[in-house]
């Protein structure tokens, strides 16, 4: 694994042991996938991550300096994933946060995940995600929630599992968003209480004319014509099974892959 640390605009060789992100997940990160040496959808990356630092009040980095950083690690680099995680920086015992920190940036370098199945299989996860308004659609650092429902199965066969919230409602796959296909119209969960608002889910909401962000249950998932799971790193996932629930091969998702595909060539399928 390729990484760069930053404190500050000073590359440094560790992150220190009082980093605000290490002791209390004080941070925000972005995953971005990495074709032919250059970053997908990196503004729009950039752009959730400003929005992240404002909820939190962390000082942004100088956005030229990290993409340089970047850049150094994606040279070369036909395909793979990139993550950048950005926290508040040092700080001393106690949630209570000094005035002015300098942030800390790490940049690392993955190996890209193997492709999908060409229709994925899901399950119902048990761990519900918790309501927090304030938190909602940034992608914070604290995912312990995530890392409890992905724990709860080993079955290759099954790709992703459904996330709801303490309430009930249908929020999203533990690392992708959900579209649902409902009385011929696309619908996809609010994020208002929480969830993260991904970047291929923003793609598909400016795209798609008439998408219904909207509060669904469980059943109305069982009972959907159609699903896809998408993610900034894998794009669009058509769903084949949930549970004993089946679901043929769908026209319009694949038409929506073909679009993805048209718009950014790192989303190439075979069909």
């Amino acid at each position: 694994m390729s990484l760069r640390i930053l404190h500050g605009d000073v590359v440094v060789d560790h992150v220190a042991a009082d980093d605000r992100g290490l002791n209390y997940g004080d941070g925000l990160f972005e995953t971005i996938l990495v074709h032919h040496g250059q970053p997908v959808w990196w503004r729009e990356h950039w752009q959730r991550l400003e929005r992240g630092a404002r909820v939190l009040g962390i000082v942004l980095p100088d956005e030229a300096r990290v993409r340089r950083e970047a850049d150094a690690l994606m040279a070369a680099q036909a395909r793979a994933v990139l993550k950048l995680v950005l926290t508040r920086g040092r700080g001393g015992r106690g949630y209570s946060t000094s005035s002015g920190p300098v942030p800390t940036t790490i940049l690392s370098l993955h190996t890209a995940p193997e492709p999908a199945p060409a229709a994925i299989d899901l399950r119902w996860c048990e761990t519900t995600l918790a309501i927090q308004p304030r938190l909602a659609g940034i992608k914070h650092l604290n995912r312990l929630e995530n890392v409890l429902a992905r724990a709860e199965w080993r079955d290759p066969a099954i790709f992703e599992g459904l996330l709801r919230d303490s309430a009930g409602r249908v929020i999203s796959a533990t690392a992708a968003n959900l579209f649902v296909r409902i009385d011929g119209v696309w619908r996809t969960p609010a994020l208002d209480n929480c969830g993260i608002a991904g970047i291929a889910r923003g793609w598909l909401l400016d795209t798609l004319p008439g998408v219904d962000v909207t509060v669904m249950g469980r059943e109305s998932i069982e009972n959907a014509e159609a699903l896809f799971l998408c993610n900034a790193v894998r794009g669009i996932l058509p769903v084949g099974g949930l549970g004993a629930r089946r679901w043929r091969p769908d026209a319009a998702t694949t038409d929506l892959r073909r679009r993805l595909a048209a718009a950014q060539p790192a989303f190439a399928f075979q069909e």
